[in-house]
């Protein structure tokens, strides 16, 4: 009996070790957890793995695009943003760069992200609808203003860097002009609650919106299309900025979307550094979790576990065989 309990402890040591030293390697982590869902998934997958699989000791704080990116500039705090939309940052997050303050450790949406202006397809298909002009042009047709005789554009939600970026787009399309009100969703939640609602009642419904999401997994929606270019300048000096004096309509860039880690933690952490630079999936695969997550009433942890335990062939590309099992394990 002695021997069968000396082997067990030698055997539980030879397990316990490797994940020890790792955990001495990798340390202690901040994630942000972003208000959306996507990013909020994002945090609790790279959680999971970074703990069960490297040892780490990982907590999550809650962010947001410019409250985040303007903490780890200036603050090195937290260390991880696993879901950052570049678009909305990109001077800043140049200069960051450049000045080796912020370090950019992947592309988490391998396909990017999409951004744009949106109306149900099913109305888009019976009244014409192709571009924002000829939504702008039937503000009948698009209830939801607090005056019942104009039309509702739904904007980004509250403290989003895409709410400055709609609101310029609303002024350079002079959107009051044309009997439309720009109407602040004040959440990601009812943002979502305003087009589920539209589709109950058969109605229109203009604003913007992005992908991946749910969402727009869920209901057929149609992107406008802007008819005109991308004027990079202009994003950058003036639509990308708040009460810029004169906004141009300006078609969004194909959204890149990284993962941004401070240069603090890159130099003092390449263990998880490692895991990050190969830790990337695709717009397709985070909206059928996405969706899942909905129709399950799902937390960002449960679809996170719902991931690991269902899409094996993809993280586990992500990791080293070792670090892979002992995910495994904890499933």
């Amino acid at each position: 009996m002695n021997v069968l309990k000396s082997t067990a402890a030698c055997a539980a040591l030879m397990v316990v070790a490797p994940l020890a030293a790792a955990a001495e390697d990798c340390g202690s982590v901040t994630i942000a957890e972003m208000n959306w869902a996507s990013a909020g998934l994002a945090a609790w997958v790279d959680k999971i793995i970074l703990e069960e699989g490297y040892g780490c000791d990982v907590a999550l704080v809650t962010g947001d695009t410019m409250p985040t990116f303007t903490s780890m500039n200036e603050k090195a705090d937290p260390d991880i943003a696993p879901e950052l939309w570049v678009n909305a940052v990109k001077v800043p997050l140049d200069a960051a760069r450049e000045e080796g303050r912020i370090i950019i450790a992947s592309e988490i949406l391998s396909d990017g992200g999409v951004e744009g202006f949106w109306v149900p397809t099913a109305l888009a298909e019976e009244h014409g609808l192709r571009t924002i002009g000829d939504a702008l042009a039937r503000p009948e047709l698009f209830p939801g203003a607090e005056n019942a005789d104009r039309g509702a554009f739904f904007s980004c939600p509250s403290g989003w860097a895409c709410q400055i970026i709609t609101q310029n787009q609303f002024e350079a399309l002079d959107g009051a002009g044309a009997g439309f009100d720009l109407v602040d969703s004040g959440s990601a939640a009812g943002l979502d609650g305003s087009i589920a609602r539209a589709f109950n009642r058969d109605e229109g419904w203009l604003g913007y919106y992005w992908a991946p999401t749910a969402i727009l997994g869920r209901y057929d929606m149609t992107r406008l299309e802007l008819e005109t270019d991308h004027d990079r300048a202009h994003w950058d000096e003036c639509t990308v900025i708040t009460d810029c004096p004169d906004p141009r309509l300006n078609e969004w860039p194909r959204s890149d979307v990284f993962t941004a880690v401070t240069s603090d933690f890159a130099e003092r952490n390449p263990v998880a550094m490692d895991y990050l630079g190969t830790r990337s999936w695709t717009n397709d695969t985070v909206n059928g979790l996405l969706a899942w997550m909905g129709d399950n009433q799902a937390t960002n942890e449960d679809g996170a576990w719902h991931f690991l335990e269902n899409h094996p062939e993809i993280w586990a590309e992500w990791l080293s065989e070792d670090v892979a099992e002992r995910v495994r394990a904890a499933l």
